[in-house]
């Protein structure tokens, strides 16, 4: 119980410390935000800021800090001290920074900053790699939401899933064509609310379950007889931030970022904007996560169930058959409120490597038939069996990692050439592409996952560390560009 609620007060204090701390080395101001400057009445809207935060949590908050944490505590109770600590350091650094960067070059998209700040060689190769990863992100966030609906009724089969996926489809593309303000301005903030409500639910929940029984949020006998350990080959470093692909540090936030940076009245709500909202996607993987380790307690034989189900276990246990539907709804939200803005994103990656402009709305339905059909030939494989959904996981798990890594490595480009401490991004950077190189090196179907180099353990740390520090070298070959102006 305590390393759960002291990891959440951690949270909310690393936000007034190390949050503050980033803002007054990021120094927002009074320049024109990218809303003023290039209103066009589509992407670049003013709205209030309350709705920009929800708008923002609803954006990034998605599958991950829910179904990643419901797997991640396998690890065990360590997981409430290195969610706080890395969303601390890294992942709400990650967030704050790239909001800041598309802030100040205009709203610029992931692959625009990448090309100023690492070049047009990394440019072209991360513009391809942003825009499978996001396509992955569309149809993961089709597929899980359509599987929760489906089970809603407690039916086993496949009745209602295909028609969820269509209207969850038809939602995305709607969303995607029309002005931020028209659609995902007006039903995010209720949307937000439903989420946080399911949040404190299952929250006050647990806390009351957890008194009664300390017992629930602790590691017993029968716990630690099934969690991963590097003996049944789940070693902390690296699968551990693989798995948790979000509450931690997610790279796919810095997609979304550019949208709430279209979007602001001034830059000083950014701090509350993208560190913030990403401290409280790690309160709710927080709370998830303590979920996840009181049913797996209660009921061990669902340490061998999928995620998906679990969840909806969990809330039905401890909220009842209605309070229960009422929280995966709000899952079901997250899920689809960033799954929406991806397409979104992708839609505007692909204007500004094309250099088509989204005023006409032509234009933005000519963009968004190739993307549909990948789409839905993505959704088709994924369901063919259950290995090619968890292959696709897999790969919008590590995948979402690499991103993370990129876009702390511009970051750290950026901060130097406007001399600033680039060692706030430099070291999670080094950090996450050790954790990804090190996972590639290592997994293998011989180590319980996928294709990979199947190296040794200690071998692939080798590697990965050496990996990381070769990159953070080869970035200051080259002399430091032109800082920002005003």
């Amino acid at each position: 119980m305590w390393y759960f609620l002291g990891g959440i007060a951690l949270l909310i204090c690393g936000y007034f410390t190390y949050g503050k701390f980033l803002e007054r080395i990021l120094a927002p101001d009074d320049r024109q935000t990218p809303a003023i400057k290039h209103a066009d009445g589509v992407d670049f809207v003013q709205l209030p800021h309350w709705k920009n935060m929800l708008i923002q949590l609803l954006n990034i908050a998605g599958i991950g800090p829910v179904i990643g944490v419901i797997l991640g505590i396998k690890f065990g109770e360590i997981v409430f001290l290195i969610i706080p600590i890395g969303n601390i350091i890294a992942g709400a650094t990650h967030d704050f920074l790239g909001g800041m960067m598309s802030l100040r070059r205009n709203g610029a998209n992931l692959p625009a900053l990448i090309r100023e700040n690492l070049g047009n060689k990394v440019y072209w190769a991360f513009s391809i790699f942003v825009s499978l990863l996001l396509m992955l992100v569309v149809a993961v966030f089709i597929n899980i939401p359509a599987n929760l609906i489906d089970g809603l009724d407690g039916s086993a089969d496949l009745k209602h899933f295909w028609f969820a996926v269509v209207a969850i489809f038809i939602y995305y593309i709607v969303a995607t064509l029309f002005p931020v303000d028209k659609i995902i301005g007006k039903i995010y903030p209720l949307f937000g609310l439903m989420l946080l409500a399911g949040t404190f639910a299952i929250f006050g929940a647990i806390v009351w379950a957890g008194f009664k029984d300390p017992s629930l949020l602790t590691e017993t006998a029968s716990f630690k007889s099934k969690m991963w350990t590097s003996a049944n080959n789940h070693p902390i470093l690296p699968l551990l931030f693989v798995t948790i692909a979000c509450g931690i540090i997610s790279g796919f936030h810095a997609t979304q970022s550019p949208i709430i940076a279209r979007s602001m009245r001034s830059e000083r709500q950014a701090c509350s904007s993208f560190y913030g909202m990403m401290i409280m996607e790690g309160i709710i993987a927080m709370v998830w996560a303590a979920a996840g380790l009181a049913i797996y307690n209660l009921f061990p034989e669902y340490m061998n169930v999928v995620p998906a189900k679990v969840l909806g276990y969990t809330t039905t246990h401890f909220l009842g058959k209605w309070g229960g539907a009422i929280t995966v709804i709000a899952v079901i939200i997250l899920a689809i409120t960033s799954g929406d803005t991806a397409m979104r994103s992708l839609r505007l990656s692909f204007a500004e490597i094309f250099k088509i402009s989204q005023v006409k709305f032509l234009n933005r339905i000519l963009l968004v038939i190739p993307l549909i059909a990948v789409v839905t030939g993505l959704l088709i494989w994924s369901n063919s069996d259950v290995k090619s959904f968890n292959n696709l996981w897999n790969y919008f798990a590590w995948s979402n990692q690499v991103l993370a890594a990129c876009t702390l490595f511009a970051a750290t480009v950026w901060l130097r050439n406007n001399n600033k401490p680039w060692w706030i991004a430099a070291l999670p950077a080094v950090f996450m592409t050790f954790i990804v190189a090190t996972y590639i090196l290592w997994i293998s179907p011989a180590h319980g996952g996928p294709v990979g180099f199947g190296l040794k353990l200690e071998t692939a740390y080798f590697f990965g560390a050496s990996i990381a520090l070769l990159l953070l070298a080869k970035i200051f070959v080259s002399a430091p560009k032109e800082a920002d102006k005003e």
